[in-house]
């Protein structure tokens, strides 16, 4: 593990307060909290959506498993705890590729029978499933929920993060849940400012910031729930409190959708 370069999912847990990162996560941090300053209400206004939106299809009682794709570092309030609150035969299956992730979230479900996070790369799908299934904690041709928060930003063009969307789609039932979400701008220069920035920081494990019309695309043939906006609107009536963002320089942007 070189922690010589920062590492989204350590940046991230420095953003929400956590302690599982080093001195280049902060340094990546506080230069990008200079150039875009609402990153840290961002990364908690998120947090936040993705409690809603398991919440909510948990509440639906038609899931009982869930895929998160690039699921960072635990903290509170994680998948399996707020779906297993509804349904304790919930299962859970993490995908990260960060060592300090893997180790935190095999440590912390030791003793969950119906979660597990496992070590793949989240554009090999088949992998990814047939290794869920292996574990037990999938079964295809079950309704599932697919996560992807806040992490398809970190995939370049050229491995087509649509295509990805498509791809997991296509493996999942009609009934099946998308979430997701995406750092978005329709500035240009800041998309191109913050991608150049965390492509360095990180070593080149970065994608890029997309507009408000590339992050509609992952959508197309869904039926959305609500509607696809900044995330701090999603459901705003729900129990769960959430921050509005102050500063608008860009924002993490987008929804839940059912699969037809």
């Amino acid at each position: 593990m070189d922690v010589s370069k920062a590492s989204v999912a350590r940046m991230y847990d420095y953003l929400l307060g956590g302690t599982d990162n080093y001195e280049s996560d902060w340094v990546a941090c506080e230069e990008l909290l200079r150039m875009a300053p609402s990153t840290q209400q961002i990364a908690l206004i998120n947090r936040q959506f993705l409690v809603r939106a398991v919440k909510y299809i948990a509440g639906t009682g038609a899931i009982e498993q869930y895929i998160d794709h690039g699921s960072g570092l635990p903290t509170q309030n994680n998948v399996h705890q707020v779906a297993q609150r509804a349904d304790k035969r919930a299962r859970v299956v993490y995908v990260d590729n960060d060592p300090i992730v893997l180790a935190h979230g095999r440590m912390m479900l030791e003793e969950n029978r119906n979660t597990a996070v496992i070590q793949a790369n989240m554009l090999d799908t088949r992998e990814i499933l047939d290794r869920a299934e292996r574990l037990k904690l999938y079964k295809p041709g079950r309704p599932t929920a697919a996560l992807f928060v806040s992490v398809l930003h970190c995939i370049r063009d050229e491995n087509d993060p649509w295509q990805l969307i498509r791809n997991v789609v296509e493996e999942l039932p009609s009934g099946s849940y998308l979430v997701l979400c995406h750092l978005a701008s329709d500035d240009a220069q800041l998309r191109d400012d913050v991608t150049g920035l965390m492509q360095r920081v990180t070593g080149g494990n970065w994608g890029r910031v997309r507009s408000f019309a590339e992050v509609d695309r992952f959508f197309d043939g869904l039926q959305v729930v609500g509607e696809l906006c900044d995330v701090s609107r999603w459901r705003p009536d729900s129990d769960l409190g959430q921050s509005r963002q102050e500063q608008m320089e860009w924002t993490e942007y987008g929804g839940v959708a059912r699969v037809p």
